[in-house]
């Protein structure tokens, strides 16, 4: 049977996937059946010379936590049957290298646990390491309380053994905590160990019942990367553990590792529940390119205003009671948290309208921080003739009066006591008197160059789109070229752009940055497989627009790996091809 490991969904560095060893499995998931299938996938390093990374041969028995009685250790044992041991090596996180492997135990795994700098620090040094369609084994550790952090970090996979120990010393686990079995006078769980009246539940049903925790844990952790949404979930999960919020912290330090493998838009909804969602890497990637990409192209002045809880927000009944007041004279931008600053023309661009955040009327001092920091830059980098904050004094004006401190700007208020009253409405109206309007046309044609800038580069716009007319109502619009050739469409689901092949071949022929994926010599169809693929640019990101050339075609369609995984990958969907053309 041919071992491989096939990635389907990803989540950031979380990855659901097919691995093949002795026996299939999906992952992130135990590998306690294989290990009695093979012996052990561990191995210890007491008989390994110092620094030696190779692959090593598998051995009957595993790693077990420290301090782990003798006793203990033996009543896991298990012999070696005489078969083809699976491909699994083990590497230290200070020495590790590449191996013909497709699986990876980290060996010093022990040492890193509990503390959180130092295990973010041992996965993302070996999964940086090894090739990203290999699968990273942590043995010995999991709980139904660490596994969703340690799976969002990157490993994918786990053993039953310090789940099932803890069981054999009397600890019951839960997904938020370990208690005594003494302590307990009623079991909280419905699983087949826990069945029985609490008076005959033994140490054996305790380490049954810990192991059946672990793999509902992970279960739980596979549905949530399936639907793009583990890290909501993590926030919750690492507050039962001090350490585990620490790590979760460290991890997003880690900007470029999760950058990386953090798509550009999905379908799933961000969650802002805690402090901890402003570090989330696609806010902080949202603030960046709003703040060294976007550029505002009106000659109106700025408004400025509260989000609303409908996205998109001009569909809000607040913001056309705004829309009604202003009346095209100027430009709007809203500010929110967690996103910070929103221009009108990034109003459906991923996550501007996939968040929801909750709403008490306080801020907290992190938030005002963070907006008032967004809004500086967007400031220093944006030019206006003047700028009009129609914005309530709960939190919003705080943050824009500490803006206008700093960059010694002459900020109009509008809001008398609430945003929408008709007093605050005229105030704003009054505002803008004498200014002239924009048109339907200057709005679409800002919007597209505006979406080009978020998703290709500064100044991409105006490479691409400097001559253009637009087709079809805002959000649906069509852009195409002075001879009518439609160029791209725009996908307001995601507020992104959808490339034709003429609109790719331009962006070719542009200043504009590319996004290439170079493939062999075939037809694509679908999709591009990743053993296809030559070559790809390493800015690409899932969810990208990519353009696509081979020897015998030119495609365009969107990124399903990031592009060094699709380079490295010898399994799995690379891209999939909206439009294609024989050469």
């Amino acid at each position: 049977m041919t071992d491989y490991f096939e990635v389907h969904e990803r989540d950031g560095a979380a990855r659901v996937g097919d691995l093949r060893l002795s026996s299939p499995l999906t992952t992130p998931a135990l590998v306690d059946d294989v290990l009695e299938d093979a012996g052990s996938l561990w191995s210890g390093d007491r008989d390994r010379p110092a620094g030696d990374d190779s692959q090593l041969t598998v051995l009957p028995h595993r790693a077990f936590p420290g301090g782990t009685p003798a006793e203990v250790q033996e009543s896991f044992a298990v012999d070696a049957p005489d078969v083809d041991y699976p491909s699994v090596a083990v590497v230290s996180s200070e020495t590790v290298a590449p191996q013909e492997t497709d699986a990876y135990a980290l060996s010093n795994v022990q040492s890193v646990m509990g503390h959180g700098a130092a295990l973010v620090e041992a996965v993302v040094d070996v999964r940086e390491a090894i090739p990203t369609d290999t699968a990273l084994l942590f043995s010995g550790v999991a709980t139904p309380r660490n596994v969703a952090l340690l799976a969002y970090a990157g490993v994918d996979l786990f053993d039953g053994t310090a789940a099932a120990i803890k069981g054999t010393e009397g600890r019951y686990l839960t997904t938020d905590e370990a208690y005594f079995l003494e302590d307990l006078d009623e079991l909280p769980c419905s699983c087949p160990a826990c069945q029985q009246p609490r008076e005959e539940f033994t140490r054996a049903d305790c380490a049954e019942h810990n192991v059946s925790a672990l793999e509902s844990e992970l279960a739980i952790v596979r549905r949530r990367i399936r639907d793009g949404r583990l890290r909501d979930y993590v926030e919750g999960q690492a507050r039962h553990d001090q350490w585990l919020t620490a790590a979760m912290r460290e991890l997003d330090d880690q900007w470029g590792y999760l950058e990386e493998r953090t798509p550009i838009l999905r379908d799933a909804r961000i969650d802002a529940a805690t402090a901890d969602t402003i570090r989330r890497v696609e806010i902080q990637r949202f603030a960046d390119r709003v703040t060294t990409r976007y550029r505002n192209r009106f000659r109106n002045p700025l408004v400025l205003v509260p989000c609303s809880a409908a996205k998109p927000y001009s569909e809000s009944q607040s913001h056309r009671q705004f829309h009604d007041a202003i009346q095209w004279r100027a430009h709007l931008v809203s500010m929110t948290s967690p996103i910070g600053v929103v221009p009108q023309e990034l109003e459906t661009t991923y996550p501007a309208q996939h968040y929801d955040t909750v709403v008490t009327g306080r801020w907290s001092e992190d938030e005002k921080q963070f907006v008032s920091d967004v809004l500086q830059r967007y400031l220093e980098r944006n030019e206006y003739p003047e700028i009009i904050a129609h914005v309530p004094d709960e939190g919003y004006r705080d943050i824009v009066e500490r803006v206008e401190e700093r960059l010694a700007l002459d900020v109009t208020y509008t809001v008398a006591d609430h945003p929408t009253d008709d007093e605050s409405l005229a105030n704003l109206s009054s505002a803008l008197s004498g200014e002239l309007k924009y048109s339907k046309r200057e709005r679409e044609h800002n919007t597209v160059r505006a979406i080009a800038d978020y998703l290709l580069g500064d100044g991409a716009g105006d490479d691409l789109f400097a001559d253009i007319q637009t087709t079809s109502r805002y959000p649906k619009i069509q852009v195409r070229d002075p001879d009518d050739t439609q160029l791209a469409t725009m996908v307001p689901q995601y507020g992104t752009l959808s490339f034709t092949l003429a609109g790719a071949r331009r962006w070719l022929e542009s200043d504009a940055p590319t996004k290439r994926v170079e493939i062999d010599g075939f037809v694509p169809h679908g999709s591009v497989l990743a053993p296809g693929v030559v070559d790809a640019d390493e800015d690409i990101r899932v969810g990208d627009e990519v353009v696509v050339e081979g020897p015998k075609a030119f495609a365009v369609g969107r990124a399903e790996m990031f592009g060094r995984e699709m380079a490295e990958s010898t399994r799995g969907i690379a891209c999939e091809i909206r439009h294609v053309e024989e050469t």
